[in-house]
Formats: C-alpha cells, sequence, structure tokens
C-alpha cells in the first residue's frame, strides 16, 4: 500500500504556534518587556515565526524600522534569548518552549527589489505592447 504525499509546506499546527508565538514577541518588545538599550532605540517588527515539525526551534524573523542597525538589534536579541524564551513560555500554552533564534527579515528588500524590475524600461514595453494586443484584438471582435 502506497503511502500518502508528504506535505510540502508547514501544517496548520506549525503555522498556528508560530504566529501566536509572533504576537507575544511583538507584544514584548511593544511593551519594552525586554531591557536593552539597543532594543530601546528600535522600533522592531517580527513579520514571520517559522517551527521546526517537532515545534522544539523556532526561527523569528525581525526587522527594525527602516531597516537600519540590523546586526546590533539581532545581537541584542540573541542576548536575551533566554528570558523571551521563558516569556514565551508563560505566553504561550505548549508542552515544550521552543529555543529561538533570530534572522534578519531579507522579505522588504525582495518585494523592493520586484518593484524596481517591474518598473524598468523592458517590463513597461512589454506590458505596454500586451495591451495593444489586446486592444487590438478586443476592436476586432467588435467588428
Amino acid at each position: 500500500m502506497a503511502r500518502p504525499a508528504k506535505p510540502s509546506g508547514p501544517s496548520q499546527r506549525q503555522l498556528r504556534v508560530g504566529e501566536l508565538i509572533r504576537h507575544a514577541l511583538a507584544e514584548m518588545l511593544a511593551r519594552g518587556d525586554i531591557h536593552d538599550e539597543v532594543l530601546a532605540r528600535h522600533v522592531v517588527t517580527v513579520p514571520e515565526v517559522r517551527l521546526s515539525p517537532d515545534l522544539k526551534l523556532a526561527t523569528a524573523y525581525v526587522m527594525p524600522l527602516g531597516g537600519e542597525d540590523i546586526a546590533p538589534v539581532i545581537k541584542a536579541l540573541d542576548g536575551h534569548k533566554r528570558y523571551i524564551r521563558g516569556e514565551i513560555a508563560h505566553r504561550v500554552n505548549l508542552k515544550y518552549a521552543p529555543d529561538i533564534r533570530f534572522r534578519a527579515d531579507e522579505s522588504f528588500a525582495e518585494a523592493e527589489r520586484i518593484d524596481a524590475l517591474l518598473d524598468s524600461d523592458a517590463v513597461r514595453r512589454d506590458t505596454q505592447a500586451q495591451r495593444l494586443k489586446i486592444d487590438r484584438d478586443q476592436a476586432d471582435d467588435d467588428r
């Protein structure tokens, strides 16, 4: 008997727990519960938290507002990793509190790169040619 195909993406449980951890971490950062000079000077966003399939490792993607000074912010968060893990254990009801690692969120830079590509002359020329072709096809259909 054949086994069912393994799902390629995260499970619903991984997504739900990741979102709970993201909310708890964002709340801690917004309230200033983590006492650190570097974190006090920055507004830090947490766009995503990904969990391993066994829910024991959480990767939190963070970005300071404006995208500057990411290295000191990640270093500060890493320095308070034990405290953050303990607080998340209290706020999110899990059997095990996951180990947390912090990474820079690159999605904003990727979105800017895609916007620049879409705004290039070559793409504008291609989309304009496509629009002209569609307009001609519609005019032919109307006759």
